[in-house]
């Protein structure tokens, strides 16, 4: 039996899911409100304060789906009652960054600013403080599109692996080579 699949989503005070004919989960709580289809061979029991999935026989797909229902909807718990956030750093001489709104333009060493408009369901914040690098900071309750804008945001600008100039994630270790010099 999938080990992540069996254990409950225990529901947080404030805290809402229900259930849709349609096998839907509609998860709200103080920052939002969040849905998502579950497949329809998986049954879900909502009851005492907690989640639980079940699954009707030991198919590797419904093994599968089993414990990925569970992680979603244990993902959207805690987005709607704590939220999410991404730090992203520029790394290299002269990568600025700053918004207005939604809007964040980049500069990252090409020709020109990369303005790039970020889904109204995240916040967004530029800092730049002396002697740091610049960061970016993304907040929202919907991991998966956090997490998909932020590898985006990152893909303008991969780290490189010998000054690790580029846009990485804070706290994201790069593996780093030497240069011309070592191969003497």
């Amino acid at each position: 039996m999938s080990r992540i699949g069996k254990q409950p989503v225990v529901i947080p005070q404030g805290v809402t899911v229900a259930v849709g004919k349609d096998n839907s989960i509609t998860v709200k709580g103080p920052k939002g409100e969040l849905k998502e289809a579950i497949d329809r061979d998986i049954t879900v029991e909502v009851k005492d304060g907690q989640v639980n999935f079940v699954r009707p026989t030991d198919q590797i797909r419904h093994r599968a789906m089993h414990g990925l229902y569970r992680a979603l909807v244990a993902n959207m718990v805690k987005g709607v009652t704590d939220g999410y956030t991404k730090n992203l750093e520029l790394v290299g001489v002269g990568f600025k960054a700053s918004n207005q709104g939604n809007l964040l333009d980049l500069s990252i060493g090409y020709s020109h600013n990369i303005i790039v408009e970020i889904p109204k369901e995240l916040k967004v914040s530029t800092a730049q403080e002396k002697g740091q690098n610049p960061t970016i900071k993304l907040e929202g309750i919907d991991k998966q599109l956090l997490g998909q804008v932020a590898a985006k945001l990152r893909s303008l600008r991969k780290p490189e692996p010998y000054k690790g100039k580029g846009i990485k994630y804070a706290g994201e270790v790069l593996r780093r080579k030497a240069g011309k010099a070592a191969g003497k």
